[in-house]
């Protein structure tokens, strides 16, 4: 046999052996909630999936989701975990028993947060100094089905004798955190809400001044970033219900493992995760909405 066809057949097999070992390699997808925009979710948990990667030994892919994707990626299988606000957890457990993990653990002022919240806000010079003042104005949330950055400040409001579909001369959706906090910047609206941590970050970008607005009904206490509501569990990493067990625990270690100084915790700006929380009392919010009548379709 010749050697050039010798040289062809080891090339040949070699190539082909590599090309099996890659297909056999499996993909995990994990679904992310881009609540900021598709372009600071991958620049926020990119480098934890590239991290998940190599600690796992299978490609790891972040898919980022807008808030209307989320349920249909869960319901027809398309992901094989979700990273989602602590309210999209509780509903896509109900509907469909995903499962959580892992939570997030948040990092502000070198402190570990395993709670947020939400802030409601208006302009340092608006006449709206508390929640009554906002009825008959015009007002932003994130979205209806935004925990943080609708569904907190929705209980508040009901809590305190206020229907905000009934009460305000508008309630819509900005759909991501940054076009709420602009709009009521601009004058679109009268006030608005997002989840903790949104005005500071943006404060650090450079987008905006945390002077140039007002925090209503704001709680004092030790919490590091600005609130107007209770605070509730942080997000959840949920496996669903069709994810190997073996999988997920395996995901759990490796999500566990992450330490503060590491690409992964300085790119998403966290402290790194811990065991599950218990999600009871976003259930209970869920509920005393779902129970006045609002609706978060």
């Amino acid at each position: 046999m010749k050697k050039g066809r010798i040289t062809a057949i080891i090339i040949t097999t070699l190539f082909f052996s590599l090309s099996m070992a890659f297909s056999a390699q499996a993909i995990i997808k994990i679904g992310v909630l881009a609540k900021r925009g598709v372009p600071k979710a991958m620049q926020k948990w990119g480098a934890t999936g590239a991290y998940l990667s190599q600690k796992l030994g299978d490609r790891v892919i972040i898919i980022p989701l807008k808030f209307v994707a989320i349920e249909p990626m869960v319901k027809n299988g398309k992901i094989d975990f979700l990273l989602a606000n602590s309210a999209f957890y509780v509903d896509m457990a109900n509907k469909y028993q995903v499962r959580a993990i892992a939570t997030l653990i948040n990092s502000r002022q070198g402190k570990a947060l395993t709670s947020f919240g939400g802030v409601i806000f208006t302009t340092k010079d608006s006449p709206i100094n508390s929640l009554n003042d906002i009825k008959g104005k015009k007002f932003m949330l994130v979205k209806y089905s935004s925990f943080g950055g609708g569904l907190m400040a929705w209980r508040l409001f009901l809590d305190n004798g206020i229907n905000p579909k009934k009460d305000f001369a508008s309630f819509i959706q900005g759909n991501k955190h940054d076009n709420v906090v602009l709009a009521v910047q601009h004058g679109i609206v009268d006030a608005g809400t997002v989840r903790t941590d949104t005005l500071e970050r943006m404060t650090a970008e450079g987008k905006i001044k945390m002077t140039n607005f007002k925090i209503i009904h704001q709680i004092k206490d030790d919490f590091p970033f600005v609130h107007s509501t209770r605070l509730y569990p942080e997000w959840p990493m949920a496996a669903l219900k069709a994810t190997p067990k073996a999988l997920a625990d395996k995901m759990a270690a490796a999500l566990k493992a992450i330490t503060a100084g590491s690409p992964a915790a300085k790119a998403a700006k966290i402290v790194g995760w811990t065991k599950a929380a218990d999600y009871s009392p976003v259930s209970e919010c869920l509920k005393i909405i779902k129970h006045e009548g609002a609706t978060t379709n």
